[in-house]
């Protein structure tokens, strides 16, 4: 009986370690998100409302973009809610039309209320085929606002391409 106390107590610990636990890969974006996070706020200090009032929100700190005729992106990033991460997402992209170049960016989704949240952590979120992000310069994010739930700002941090939008985007969530 005591084997089994002590077998049982071991094997809670094992799952608790294990739930929790993060493979290096998720570690080191979780790093390069907080980093983008800072840089965001850096660039432009009206993202601090965004970042303080928001429901929850998704980092992505290396989103990679490029193409010729045929393009793409990809990236992956943290999800946080209630200002606490809660999970990893990723993004992918493919599209066809006028394009050139390659390009790396940071993007950060704001979700306005918990049901945004929500809906983005059903798997099914992607933005349709008009949809924008805003480019980041030092005060712009004062005068931006939600649309349907979302806010998206782009900051560009290597490259150099003739695009700015993310319609066709979908996304990929993993809780902790």
């Amino acid at each position: 009986m005591k084997k089994m106390k002590y077998f049982t107590a071991l094997v809670i610990v094992l799952l608790a370690f294990n739930v929790n636990a993060q493979t290096s890969k998720q570690k080191r974006i979780i790093e390069d998100a907080t980093e983008a996070k800072e840089t965001l706020l850096k660039t432009d200090e009206g993202l601090k409302h965004f970042f303080d009032n928001a429901a929850g929100y998704v980092i992505f700190p290396n989103v990679g973009k490029g193409g010729f005729i045929i393009g793409g992106a990809s990236g992956n990033g943290v999800v946080y809610e209630g200002g606490e991460k809660v999970g990893m997402a990723g993004l992918k992209k493919l599209n066809i039309g006028l394009q050139a170049g390659g390009q790396s960016i940071i993007e950060v989704i704001f979700f306005e209320t918990p049901s945004d949240v929500r809906e983005f952590k059903k798997e099914n979120f992607n933005f349709g085929a008009e949809a924008s992000a805003v480019a980041i310069k030092s005060g712009i994010a004062f005068n931006a606002k939600y649309k349907d739930g979302v806010a998206v700002f782009a900051l560009p941090k290597a490259g150099l391409m003739a695009d700015a939008s993310v319609g066709g985007q979908k996304f990929s969530y993993d809780s902790f």
